[in-house]
């Protein structure tokens, strides 16, 4: 019988594996609430072109001569309100929940990690350390159940500029919106009722409040509006079961620029409803994956703000799934949907 030859030379190189990876992908945040660190940090995100869709001969000396000047230190002022010891919100529950879900693959020998779209860790840099620790087949996540060409397709557009600058390539795969999954609505409707049920009062409103989106996007093609409506219409129907007297509004929030937004509008309907005779609402931002400056400053104490100074004694801002058992629950599920024939 011949001798079996070795499945490689002794002098080949080391190179890992055959391993699975999963990229979790969420917007990003400023390295610190100074204004240094959040003009870095707009300056990357308001130059990419899925963002912004102004020109970018007419709109960077509008970015650098006026916002990157004036901008900085507002935002500062907000992100400084929130940050925690543990660093920016968004970039603290984003690990939080990386790191559940990591836990809940083990047994799949899946590597998970997360990446922020704008600052850090970068997209490149942890699909590099993906392939590094020898994954041949990366399920790339954008943490957003809505699809929006400025945040799923962003996501999608870094990957791509990876794969243009990378010789040996992962098989890859991408996780689709999960807007009207059966699995959303039902974990949303669990937290959501959990968080009103501990409140020391009884709503008269729930208010779902989307981030923003010019509206000219919608006349485009972006399906991000339609997405938005039919996540609130089927909590509509799940919360008109559990909580019938409770009424349900969808609004957008974060206005930027001159131009007409999706409406109506989350800062100017808090003050409708509160000069209406609504006195007692509690706010949620289904859009987000985890909390960040948008849900904690923006709806928490700024919304807070306009309901109780229009008129109305009782507001919540509800928190996101986060990194709760409903919020890594869902999350993990997406993932091994995804991941059907690579395990």
């Amino acid at each position: 019988m011949s001798q079996l030859l070795p499945h490689k030379p002794a002098d080949h190189p080391v190179i890992a594996t055959g391993r699975v990876g999963v990229l979790i992908v969420n917007l990003g945040t400023p390295d610190a609430p100074d204004p240094g660190a959040v003009k870095r940090y707009l300056k990357q995100f308001l130059s990419d072109r899925r963002v912004v869709e102004i020109p970018a001969l007419l709109w960077q000396p509008i970015l650098r001569g006026i916002i990157l000047n004036t901008r900085p230190k507002k935002s500062a002022h907000a992100y400084a309100q929130v940050w925690t010891p543990d660093g920016s919100p968004l970039a603290a529950l984003t690990q939080a929940l990386t790191g559940a879900v990591q836990a809940e693959l083990a047994d799949s020998h899946v590597i998970v990690r997360h990446a922020m779209r704008y600052g850090r860790p970068a997209i490149a840099t942890q699909l590099d350390a993906l392939v590094a620790h020898g994954c041949e087949r990366i399920c790339v996540m954008p943490l957003y159940p809505q699809y929006c060409a400025a945040t799923t397709a962003s996501v999608l557009d870094d990957v791509a500029r990876w794969v243009m600058a990378t010789r040996r390539l992962p098989a890859l795969r991408t996780v689709p919106p999960w807007h009207d999954d059966p699995g959303y609505i039902a974990a949303l409707h669990r937290d959501l009722s959990r968080q009103i049920a501990a409140l020391d009062y009884a709503p008269e409103l729930l208010m779902l409040s989307f981030h923003g989106m010019p509206e000219r996007t919608l006349s485009l093609g972006d399906p991000y509006h339609c997405h938005c409506r039919k996540t609130s219409r089927l909590l509509a129907e799940s919360f008109a079961q559990s909580h019938p007297g409770l009424r349900l509004e969808t609004t957008f929030q974060s206005r930027f620029g001159r131009a007409k937004w999706l409406e109506p509008a989350t800062d100017a309907s808090l003050v409708r409803e509160a000069q209406a005779g609504t006195r007692r609402i509690v706010i949620a931002a289904p859009g987000f994956s985890v909390d960040c400056l948008e849900t904690l400053e923006e709806l928490g104490i700024r919304g807070r703000d306009d309901f109780i100074g229009a008129g109305g004694t009782h507001f919540a801002a509800l928190s996101c799934l986060n990194a709760t058992p409903d919020g890594v629950n869902l999350t993990t599920a997406l993932i091994r949907r995804e991941l059907a024939g690579w395990l």
